[in-house]
């Protein structure tokens, strides 16, 4: 017998074991958008109503749906409701500017396009097939409570969700990631960190961010609590910490600075100690900050490797009994690691020093790009005629304790406060600028970020552009993530013979007191 893994099965469980039982807490002080507190029991119906007004628009399986949204509890509730029912969700990047989110619209196909009440000015030259602000107006078409959906033939290897990444070129690619890849990341993932009933998870890493890592659905299959929270700051992430009993949370190492920085003026003991798991990724941390989040606030801290592409789980560093004897110090340098590989994965590192990856976590593809796909999925380039690898991009080593150590970035990707940069969209968006005749794009160290956005410009002759306006003409061109947060001046950029730039020799002067040339 054969069952298909789909994401409904989370959903399933917990409506059947936990109906009663508070699944989500959404935002307080949002009453017009926000859905209040509910229980597994009402999230499933919720689901199978937004499945019933899909229905209704004649939203057929396999079309898209796509959702740009801070966290809430209607796009985490879309998670089943649209996927659940054979859709694919395309959740946006809400830092995105309008030019962006109207590329993946069309890209994607979506058929009908739910914006945040916050964002609807922003993003108000978008267009769509259906567009709808999301609150009584979405409520109000898609929400067709006790109506039975239309059931759906389940297949594990259907596209869920079609997730938007910044890669190596100017346009972000769809990651295709399929019911299968979902569950069992959900499954390697929830395991390995120990997800369980008791466990309340606070939303302090973005939902859109690959389904939220997958802990999204982990999360509700062991019937855990979620708190909603829409804006990151260290001293409200302290607060609901505190208020609602939480156990868990993910993020960028940024979001572990701002705990870290608010901490210092808590007032009274740091809420959590001996309790609360604080899993990080988007780039390794500094040993340092891995030592006070143990030594300053008591909580566990965990690392998670991967990208989008691989759902995202690949490896996993977290405290083991071999390191219990150690000080907080040198477990941090042994924490530091991206760590073992998860259950199911499989990594090598390539005869030209890229870290490799197969396994079920692999996405089905990038969407409506072939030749994209082809690229990052083959057989290794010292086995060609070998099994297909997912070629990560990433450079780096395996170490005697079979652990994965990043020592580099293959693609041309900034990572800055966990989210990805292509340097090439944004020297695209800088060289626009008519006073701009040459510019590099690279990530140089910074201790709030991991890595901070560095435009080197050089100016037309006798132009008069200063950093600050530069930037400014940046953020109308892109995300405020993505703009440079320093720009530097120069007579010219270092190239090859044949006029490449050759940005190994641009960051060396930044990266000269790092061992590793990512931060």
């Amino acid at each position: 017998m054969k069952v298909p893994l789909t994401i409904n099965d989370h959903l399933h469980r917990a409506e059947d074991l936990y109906w009663q039982r508070t699944a989500v807490v959404d935002e307080p002080d949002q009453p017009a958008e926000g859905w209040g507190s509910f229980t597994y029991g009402e999230m499933a119906d919720r689901a199978r109503a937004l499945a019933a007004g899909l229905d209704a628009l004649g939203i057929a399986p396999g079309e898209r749906v796509a959702m740009v949204s801070h966290n809430s509890a209607r796009l985490l509730t879309a998670l089943f409701g649209v996927s659940g029912s054979g859709r694919v969700l395309v959740p946006i990047n809400f830092r995105l500017v309008a030019e962006e989110v109207q590329y993946i619209v069309e890209h994607s196909g979506a058929r009908i396009l739910l914006v945040d009440p916050e964002l609807e000015e922003a993003l108000s030259a978008v267009t769509c097939e259906r567009k709808m602000i999301i609150g009584a107006e979405s409520d109000a078409v898609l929400m067709r409570f006790g109506v039975q959906p239309t059931p759906w033939a389940a297949d594990e290897d259907a596209t869920a969700t079609i997730n938007y990444t910044s890669g190596t070129t100017a346009r972000p690619k769809g990651v295709q990631l399929t019911h299968r890849n979902l569950w069992l990341n959900s499954a390697a993932f929830g395991w390995q960190i120990g997800v369980n009933d008791r466990d309340v998870y606070l939303h302090t890493l973005p939902q859109f961010h690959c389904n939220g890592w997958g802990m999204l659905y982990s999360v509700t299959a062991m019937g855990g609590k979620h708190i909603i929270i829409r804006k990151i700051d260290g001293a409200e992430i302290l607060r609901r910490i505190e208020e609602h009993g939480v156990t868990l949370l993910c993020g960028a190492p940024a979001v572990a600075n701002m705990i870290l920085d608010a901490a210092k003026t808590w007032d009274g003991p740091i809420p959590g100690r001996d309790r609360v798991r604080i899993v990080l990724a988007g780039a390794p941390p500094p040993s340092k900050t891995i030592e006070r989040i143990e030594t300053e606030l008591g909580w566990e801290f965990v690392q998670i490797y991967g990208l989008t592409e691989t759902t995202p789980l690949l490896t996993m560093n977290r405290g083991r009994a071999e390191l219990d004897a150690l000080t907080p110090a040198e477990r941090a340098v042994r924490l530091s690691r991206a760590g073992g590989a998860g259950l199911g994965v499989h990594v090598r590192i390539s005869d030209q020093g890229e870290i490799l990856a197969r396994g079920n976590h692999i996405m089905g593809g990038y969407w409506d790009q072939p030749e994209a796909t082809a690229d990052a999925i083959k057989p290794a380039s010292d086995d060609p005629n070998g099994p297909e690898w997912f070629h990560t991009g990433d450079g780096g080593i395996i170490d005697d304790d079979h652990y994965v150590v990043i020592s580099d970035r293959k693609k041309d990707v900034i990572i800055s406060g966990g989210e990805n940069v292509s340097s090439i969209e944004v020297e695209d968006a800088l060289f626009s600028h008519p006073d701009v005749s040459e510019v590099a794009v690279i990530g140089v160290p910074d201790e709030k970020w991991g890595e901070l956005v560095l435009g080197l410009v050089v100016k037309t002759p006798g132009s008069a552009l200063s950093e600050a306006d530069l930037i400014a003409y940046c953020r109308t061109k892109l995300a405020g993530y993505k703009c440079p947060k320093r720009v530097e001046f120069r007579e010219a950029l270092a190239r090859t013979s044949t006029g490449k730039l050759q940005k190994f020799k641009l960051r060396e002067p930044y990266w000269a007191d790092h061992a590793k040339q990512i931060n």
